[in-house]
Order: structure tokens, then sequence, then C-alpha cells
């Protein structure tokens, strides 16, 4: 039987050689590399011949230089027959989202048992998707939590999403006014209908709604 070649990325070096002595014990898995955040998962690969290329990556959430979801989509972008598998301590609804969006066909945390692990593996390099029930339930809470924000998002018109960006910028009405060459007053209706429209008190907390729902990013 052909042994499934996996590269280990993890920041933590006991952890890499724990799951590294672990996995040599399984006669099916090869460990070929390891990396400790996801530009040396990068750097590996584009160094790398056909022939020592891994069939999967182990790949840790939060690494310094370049994190796991970062690594996961520019490896997939060059690599895009390769699979990978997010093992991580932390289990948050928007991670797991972007986790599965940036392609990785599972995503596992660290407490789970060695039996989870291998069949997350094994499932891995067959492309076929593992998830404990927690995680499937962060997925679809993440995923409603999306569709939530965008519902939101729809209700508010092109001029109001201009205004509510600068608000969370910290610019006053005048400001907004001039940058928008619009009258203080035009910026004044605005800003009445933003506070009715997503049922808030004042603009500190317009500044602070439009920060914790991701939408400055979009300005």
């Amino acid at each position: 039987m052909e042994k499934i070649k996996i590269l280990l990325a993890d920041d933590h070096d006991m952890v890499r050689m724990g799951l590294k002595t672990y996995l040599m014990l399984e006669e099916q898995f090869h460990i070929i590399a390891e990396a400790a955040n996801g530009r040396e998962v990068l750097d590996w690969l584009e160094q790398s011949n056909e022939h020592e290329m891994p069939d999967l990556i182990l790949m840790d959430m939060m690494m310094p230089v370049m994190n796991g979801v970062e690594a996961t989509r520019l490896v997939l972008q060059n690599y895009p027959q390769m699979k990978i598998v997010i093992l991580t301590s932390f289990l948050e609804d928007e991670l797991v989202v972007e986790a599965i969006e940036a392609g990785a066909v599972s995503y596992i945390l660290k407490t789970v048992s060695a039996e989870e692990l291998i069949y997350a593996l094994q499932g891995a390099s067959r492309g076929m998707p593992v998830m404990t029930g927690d995680i499937s339930q962060a997925l679809t809470r993440g995923i409603r939590q999306r569709s939530t924000v965008q519902n939101e998002a729809s209700q508010l018109t092109v001029r109001e999403r201009e205004v509510l960006m600068l608000i969370a910028e910290g610019m006053s009405n005048k400001e907004i006014a001039e940058e928008l060459h619009i009258s203080i007053k035009t910026v004044k209706t605005h800003v009445s209908n933003l506070l009715m429209k997503c049922e808030l008190e004042d603009r500190t907390q317009l500044a602070i709604y439009a920060h914790r729902k991701g939408w400055v990013s979009q300005h």
C-alpha cells in the first residue's frame, strides 16, 4: 500500500514532534517535511519537485508570519489538487467558515482522539471532509451569521453605507459632508436613518457596530 505523504505545519516544536512521532507509528503515513508557519509551507512546496510533493498538509490555524487560513488559500491557488486539514485549538464560528472557504478539506480540533485524527487524514487523502459535531455546528452558525450580516447590510443605501464607514473612521458631520460633497443637513438625515435602521442611540454606537460587523473593510 502506497503511503500518504504528509507535511506538518505548526509553530510549536513539541506539537510537531508529538504528531510526527505518533503518525510515524502508522504504516500508512509518511512525514516528509515540517514547517513552523504558512510561509515555510509555501517555500518548501516551491522548492520541491513533483515526486517530493506531499499528498496532504496538516496545518495549524494560528501561526506567526502567515496563518493557516492564508497559507491554505495560497497553497491551493498554486497546487489545487493539494489536500489540507486544519488542526487547531480554536473553535470559533468565523474561523471555521474562513478555513473551509479557503479550501481546507477538514477542520479538526487538537482535542480529538488519535483514532479521529487518523480517520480525518485518511478521509482527506481521498478528498472526503471529516468534521466532528461541534465543528459542523460552528460552520452552520458561522454561515448563518454571515447571511444575517449581509441581509442587514443590504437594508442600507449606498450613501448610508458611505456615511457609516466615515463615521467609523471618526469623521464629524462637517467632515463627512465635505468628503461626500453633500450638505451637513443631508448628513444628519443619513445619520438619523442609520440610527433607526441599526436600532442604535448615537454615532459612537454606529462606529462600534460597523467595526463589529466587519463592514469597515468594505469601504
